[in-house]
């Protein structure tokens, strides 16, 4: 019988039961044949709600494997992959020897009933914790970082083409755009990329091109924007989106309450810009009618 607080040890990975959050504390081994991947999540602490099954099955090798598998929306960085990952990166698999089968069948036994009905609808909002800003990414055009509140693209003299050079570096808060392309670069694709996807104007479908994107691919025999950095880049921009407050809270341009632009009003304003909240066109229009009122 498989209690709370038991732990299950697999080829490249712990996994642990903690009956005090009621959640599964994943901790990833370091070493040679560990994915890069799991080596830069290091551990991730994956609550049960947000899990909507666990299956064991037999594996290769005389091997087990116990999968979990999360809900839709739970997880910014399934999300983000969108399907993309190969079995071997999958964070939530765990390869274990044969014999430790009926381990397996206990632990997943447990997990299972400790779902809730929820378990079988899409989550309605992110459970598990991606990494937190700020963080960076060093594309093959770009050098890409997100502060928690806004994203810059610094492109690169040798990779970035033409088109982004002449543009200059390009900076984005949240609230100018609506999600996150993640394309892999393990992929059957050209490299694949990293796009943000505007609120507004569609960018150039050309990833090459468009200036909220960053490629990936090689270089000078050299890797950019390896799935171990680049996935959990755009795992934290996407949470971030999914979890800051719409622009709709703080008013449309046409329907802001007639108030006074004190020094306090202007101030609140610059804040609102200033955390992504606001994108350059909103903050100026509120700004400029404001001061045409006279308030």
């Amino acid at each position: 019988m498989c209690r709370m607080g038991d732990v299950l040890a697999g080829n490249h990975a712990v996994w642990e039961f903690d009956s005090d959050t009621e959640s599964v504390l994943i901790r990833f081994a370091r070493g040679m044949r560990t994915p890069r991947l799991w080596h830069a999540l290091g551990a991730r602490r994956v609550p049960l709600e947000a899990l909507s099954g666990v299956s064991v099955t037999g594996g290769k090798r005389d091997t087990v494997v116990l999968r979990a598998v999360p809900r839709p929306g739970a997880d910014p960085l399934m999300e983000a992959a969108a399907g993309q990952l190969k079995d071997s990166c999958d964070p939530y698999r765990l390869v274990l020897p044969g014999g430790r089968a009926p381990h397996a069948d206990a632990f997943a036994g447990a997990l299972r009933d400790r779902l809730g009905p929820e378990a079988a609808e899409p989550a309605g909002r992110f459970l598990v914790e991606a990494p937190r800003p700020p963080v960076r990414l060093k594309a093959y055009d770009a050098r890409v970082g997100f502060d928690g509140s806004a994203v810059t693209f610094r492109w690169s003299r040798t990779g970035a083409t033409g088109t982004k050079w002449r543009a200059g570096d390009q900076r984005y808060p949240l609230a100018a755009f609506t999600g996150v392309e993640w394309v892999s670069p393990d992929g059957p694709g050209p490299g694949g990329h990293l796009r943000l996807l505007p609120r507004d104007t569609p960018g150039d479908p050309r990833p090459d091109h468009d200036l909220a994107t960053a490629v990936f691919g090689t270089g000078y025999g050299v890797g950019y924007g390896a799935m171990h950095e680049s996935l959990p880049f755009a795992a934290s921009v996407l949470a971030a989106l999914r979890g800051r407050a719409p622009v709709a809270a703080v008013g449309a341009v046409g329907s802001v309450p007639p108030l006074r632009v004190s020094g306090d009003r202007l101030r609140h304003l610059g804040e609102l810009h200033g955390a992504g909240l606001l994108t350059d066109a909103e903050y100026t229009a509120l700004r400029d009618r404001f001061a045409a009122e006279g308030r």
